[in-house]
């Protein structure tokens, strides 16, 4: 009868190959659990973006939906069988298309100046028409500079720095009472960029970034995580300008 036990040699080896065997069948696993995450991961930064855009782009036509009365809304005045979603709001561009258009012509101008003196005569409509008419003109004229700059400012104190956003030159009694020409710039918050501070900022204290203003509202949001590439050449970005 053949001898099965084992010299010590032998059972040493046994005991090292079932170590490596359970190493590599664990490694086996973490890969597998890392590829998965891996997966979970890159999939998520797809479909998130398109979901958000689509979520949101839903719920703005649905609001702009629900302001029209329903015994106005498109949907029950065309011979329809069903609610078209984003019907009401195609309608409403459409209004605001022909209203553009007829402001152009002299009988829209004469209802447009007859409306604005009704509301100059009216104490709290006179103050919040004048203050949105005049923050829809500064954002929305062709040649207005507002919010096309992204620049850097010494903010909260020396050898720290914030981005912030050109809303335009400082002027009034703010400008009059300083020799310096002084810049009016937006300093948005993280993550919420609607909502900041308003600094009135000595033109020769701002360094303005090349970065577009979309990038400058990206890095804010994300909170640094989102970077834009330095669209300067090498040799620039070997220069550095802040010392």
């Amino acid at each position: 009868m053949a001898d099965t036990k084992k010299s010590p040699h032998e059972k040493k080896q046994t005991e090292k190959n079932d170590s490596l065997q359970s190493h590599k069948g664990k490694k086996a696993k973490v890969g597998l659990l890392t590829r998965i995450r891996n997966y979970l991961l890159a999939g998520t930064l797809v479909t998130a973006p398109f979901a958000i855009t689509i979520y949101l782009s839903w719920l703005l036509i649905d609001f702009v939906d629900g302001l029209i009365p329903a015994a106005y809304h498109p949907s029950h005045l065309l011979p329809l069988e069903y609610q078209i979603p984003g019907l009401g709001f195609l309608f409403v561009i459409l209004g605001l298309i022909i209203i553009g258009a007829a402001t152009t012509m002299y009988m829209g101008r004469a209802l447009v100046r007859n409306a604005e003196y009704f509301l100059s005569r009216t104490p709290v409509l006179r103050s919040l028409y004048g203050a949105i008419k005049q923050i829809l003109e500064t954002v929305m004229a062709s040649k207005s500079t507002a919010f096309r700059q992204v620049v850097l400012i010494e903010y909260p104190r020396r050898g720290m720095w914030a981005i912030g956003f050109v809303s335009g030159a400082t002027t009034g009694e703010v400008q009059n009472i300083t020799t310096r020409r002084m810049i009016n710039v937006f300093l948005p918050t993280t993550p919420n960029p609607t909502s900041g501070f308003l600094l009135f900022v000595p033109e020769e204290d701002l360094y303005v970034l090349n970065m577009s203003v979309e990038d400058g509202i990206k890095m804010v949001v994300s909170g640094g995580l989102v970077t834009p590439p330095d669209p300067r050449s090498d040799e620039e970005q070997h220069h550095p300008q802040i010392s």
